[in-house]
């Protein structure tokens, strides 16, 4: 269970949806991105973890990958727009 912080109170309380809120959220909906059919394509391919670092989750570096492509964002610029926009935070699972 994740705390609800005093930031996140007050931007669900605001009510404005973002183009870019919107637009993650269509995304989201299985009809348009067959997230589980993609995963299932990718797993046999994607690391174990073993004894020294654990990978990223595969869904969440998935979505990462994809929210990269459809904005054009480099590796720093996604990495900055995850920690900034709580919406792309919570597409990508992290939230």
């Amino acid at each position: 269970m994740k705390q609800t912080t005093f930031a996140s109170a007050a931007w669900e309380r605001k009510g404005k949806v973002t183009r870019r809120g919107r637009f993650l959220a269509e995304m989201d909906q299985v009809q348009v991105v067959p997230w589980a059919s993609i995963l299932s394509l990718i797993e046999p391919h994607y690391p174990n973890a073993g004894n020294g670092t654990q990978p990223m989750p595969m869904e969440r570096m998935l979505r990462i990958y994809f929210m990269q492509q459809w904005f054009n964002l480099p590796d720093p610029a996604m990495e900055d727009a995850l920690y900034d926009s709580s919406r792309c935070a919570a597409s990508q699972g992290s939230s």
